[in-house]
């Protein structure tokens, strides 16, 4: 039995599926197999997949069903106890897989397991994401998984392991949600089971994807997502700042494209002091300085200058 199983959907990805492959293939650690679950791709993203003549490989064909129905049967045929995940166009370091063994050789009883991760802003400009822990130099288990999410999330998809049965237990990927069912997981993971993170920056999330946050639905989708925890995060402060900033970062993206109906359930249910100075200050200035304050901020990106409202 391979020490972990490496879990990646796939759908329309033949752009990106053939390195994605070698990406795992070059690992440092070498003891895995990759579940790839084609998820209906109607491009050459199987055939491509397909071409490769590895015993550790396990190629599956099913009819589209969405992300979190192809890595829950991923992790289903999965071999291993342990399961590590990676999107068909995001990046893994050499050294990816064997950081998250060395976590799970040092916690082996906890549930789920974080690497640090980069942000790439531009073609050539990447950023450390930043985490709310006043250690970064030592492999550890995290005693409030949100505390320490408020500025990037400790849990991004493709720089996580989990315990299979953990996963289980958990119910694995909601298929029911049509959007943040990533995050619904990682937030289960911190109510309920010990996280563990790795400081080492392992992997590279692609902010450069266009996004479609200008479509009202998206926003609004969001903001029922967070509703959902109104009771959880009544007894858990820790939650209830995650979940404000959450509702902050849509907030702003509501005074971009002037959303005034739902700007204002947002600010209803935020607490201010939940958010720092900044984040207040922006949160209640007129959409016009917003929107002037993010054509200044993607300026300064393409510059490779990167500054937040975290500080």
């Amino acid at each position: 039995m391979p020490f972990i199983s490496v879990v990646i959907p796939l759908y329309n990805k033949e752009n990106y599926i053939s390195s994605t492959i070698e990406n795992v293939l070059n690992q440092s650690f070498q003891d895995f197999e990759i579940v790839i679950v084609d998820d209906g791709s109607t491009d050459n993203s199987f055939a491509i997949a397909n071409s490769f003549n590895d015993s550790r490989i396990r190629l599956l064909q099913q009819k589209n069903a969405g992300p979190s129905a192809a890595r829950n049967k991923g992790v289903e045929l999965s071999e291993s106890n342990f399961i590590a995940l990676l999107d068909a166009d995001d990046v893994w370091k050499k050294n990816h897989l064997e950081e998250l063994y060395n976590s799970i050789s040092k916690f082996p009883d906890a549930a789920l397991f974080c690497n640090a991760y980069q942000l790439k802003l531009q073609k050539n400009f990447t950023h450390n994401a930043t985490y709310n822990l006043q250690n970064m130099h030592d492999i550890q288990l995290v005693e409030d998984y949100f505390s320490a999410s408020i500025i990037h999330p400790l849990a991004w998809t493709s720089a996580v392991a989990f315990n299979k049965s953990d996963f289980w237990d958990l119910g694995g990927f909601d298929t029911a949600l049509s959007l943040r069912e990533d995050i619904d997981l990682w937030i289960k993971f911190g109510l309920y089971k010990t996280v563990v993170f790795n400081p080492a920056y392992t992997a590279c999330y692609d902010k450069t994807v266009p996004a479609s946050l200008s479509k009202k639905n998206i926003r609004q989708g969001k903001y029922d997502f967070l509703s959902q925890y109104e009771e959880k995060e009544k007894n858990h402060p820790g939650f209830k700042k995650f979940l404000d900033i959450n509702r902050y970062a849509i907030a702003i993206q509501c005074k971009y494209y002037k959303d005034i109906a739902l700007l204002k359930l947002l600010k209803k249910d935020i607490n201010p002091s939940s958010l720092t100075f900044k984040q207040r200050l922006l949160l209640n200035c007129p959409s016009g300085i917003v929107i002037g304050l993010k054509k200044l901020h993607t300026l300064l990106i393409k510059n490779n200058i990167y500054l937040t409202a975290f500080r």
